[in-house]
């Protein structure tokens, strides 16, 4: 186990915690080529970044790091590894197997710490290094990235439909497998929901842990009113009682107000009924108002049910008295798009003492990628402390913030905007150099507190879930200029090649 209490790593024999072989086989393929014909060294960049926004959001949740820092952390090929590997059809020469072996990761890593709120083309994270080890780590990345990114984006939107209500995320059971409902639980509460029923997560990452009983602890009593004493009995300050195993309305609330009554008379409290199958709509409200009758005001209503976003906007619209909401199966799988689609594309490469842009030409116009050494900028007003538009610059370029500073849209240039007092904040921070970790990892709480505060950064026609605003990423006119510049080449290039071949 590491030393933050992780176990998902798989194990060689003398116990180290590795995931190298967590990759597609191209990658190793491509390395063992690289080796064979010298150029495993050459350094060169890639970006990873998305082309769409995920569920027709205006914008996405970063997610991921933790665990991709983790990966790297421990990244190194096992014995084991290395026995698997000499019996691949492929027949790796023991060179490359010994070179794998003593192999450590050595490459720098610049992201967008976790909660950044990121849009469509701009970098998430960028990868400098040997060629050797950058291909390798693309599939694990993408596969950490990819996930957690959107179930923290579809977080935010559930989060953005009930600001002021409990957000409990039960997915647990319906998640594709552990560490998917492991991760996905951390990715939903950084984005704001407000405790997990997955006790294994509330354990790792100290997310707040919360549950009631299920149909089978009715089910197994000779009547529900017993059933529910016993519990109560068990749990007295922590008593949530599930109304619908038999029937709402003439059994199961009228058994609930009984249990709280009685607890009242103790001094305690019944803290929450949950009902979770039926109009919730119609039975909330026939439940509050039993409730309150009844004197138990501070009794809370918890509804589960295959909930999401719309469901539990529509419960809304039609008054639902509904305080809690449990979200599950369409939370931890992504249910309306279950894949993000990110990248890892090469955008540079080592040309002597100087990094040389490099680009892929697709017949999709959306599949081109921006070449050359880049870093993203949020250009945010002084005055109202809201973001004007994300920024796609070079490395080395300077932009001086006591200028105006001209913004374009990237495809459309005609469309320009000119901002003045402004300041810009670099979203990509330093992760590794030289394969050292040199982030100051946030814990979980401090995460989720820069989410709110990149949240506040938006007007909300770009936070809103149905047909947000485009939130603009533009390129500086170097970063614009260099891709105008290289597809005219490659174009160039193409006509010659077609007009020799005729």
């Amino acid at each position: 186990m590491s030393a933050h209490g992780y176990i998902f790593f798989s194990r060689g024999a003398e116990g180290v915690e590795s995931l190298a072989l967590h990759t597609d086989k191209y990658q190793l393929n491509m390395m063992y080529a690289h080796w064979k014909n010298g150029t495993h060294l050459k350094k060169c960049v890639f970006d990873l970044y998305f082309r769409e926004l995920p569920f027709e959001n205006g914008f996405a949740v970063v997610a991921g790091l933790e665990q991709a820092i983790l990966y790297l952390s421990n990244l190194r090929f096992t014995e084991d590894d290395i026995r698997f590997l000499r019996e691949e059809e492929e027949q790796y020469d023991e060179a490359f197997l010994r070179a794998l072996k003593e192999w450590r990761f050595t490459s720098d890593v610049y992201a967008m710490p976790e909660g950044t709120l990121a849009f469509p083309n701009e970098p998430l994270m960028r990868v400098e290094g040997p060629i050797f080890e950058v291909q390798l780590i693309e599939t694990a990345l993408l596969n950490m990235i990819n996930y957690q990114t959107l179930i923290a984006t579809k977080a935010a939107r559930i989060r953005h439909i009930a600001p002021d209500d409990i957000l409990l995320e039960f997915g647990s059971r319906r998640a594709q497998e552990p560490e998917a409902a492991i991760w996905g639980t951390r990715a939903a509460y950084l984005a704001g929901f407000d405790a997990t029923s997955n006790v294994k997560a509330g354990q790792l990452f100290g997310i707040p842990c919360k549950g009631t009983h299920s149909h089978a602890w009715v089910q197994h009593f000779d009547d529900e009113l017993t059933s529910f004493r016993a519990f109560a009995e068990a749990l007295p300050d922590q008593t949530i009682l599930l109304v619908d195993t038999y029937n709402t309305i003439k059994s199961g609330l009228p058994h609930a107000i009984q249990i709280g009554k009685e607890l009242k008379k103790r001094g305690k409290t019944l803290q929450g009924i949950r009902i979770d199958s039926g109009d919730l709509a119609y039975l909330s409200k026939v439940a509050r108002k039993m409730l309150d009758e009844a004197g138990l005001t501070e009794t809370k209503i918890f509804a589960s049910s295959d909930l999401d976003e719309h469901t539990i906007l529509h419960l809304k619209s039609q008054g639902a008295a509904i305080d809690a909401w449990g979200v599950g199966t369409r939370l931890i799988t992504a249910y309306d798009q279950p894949a993000l689609g990110a990248v890892y594309k090469m955008v540079a490469i080592e040309d002597g003492e100087e990094w040389r842009p490099t680009i892929k030409i697709s017949s999709n116009p959306q599949k081109v990628t921006t070449p050359g050494r880049k870093t993203v900028y949020r250009v945010i007003d002084r005055k109202t402390q809201k973001a004007h538009a994300d920024l796609i610059a070079c490395v080395e370029e300077t932009i001086d913030t006591e200028k105006p500073l001209v913004l374009f849209h990237p495809v459309h240039t005609y469309r320009k905007k000119i901002v003045e007092n402004y300041y810009l904040e670099e979203l990509l921070q330093p992760i590794f150099r030289g394969g050292k970790l040199v982030y100051k990892r946030p814990n979980l709480e401090e995460v989720r507190e820069y989410h709110r505060k990149q949240l506040g950064q938006f007007w909300e026609e770009y936070l809103r879930n149905l047909n947000p605003q485009e939130y603009p990423v533009d390129l500086t006119e170097k970063v614009w200029q260099t891709k105008q510049d290289m597809l005219y080449t490659i174009a160039e290039k193409i006509r010659k090649e077609e007009k020799n071949l005729s």
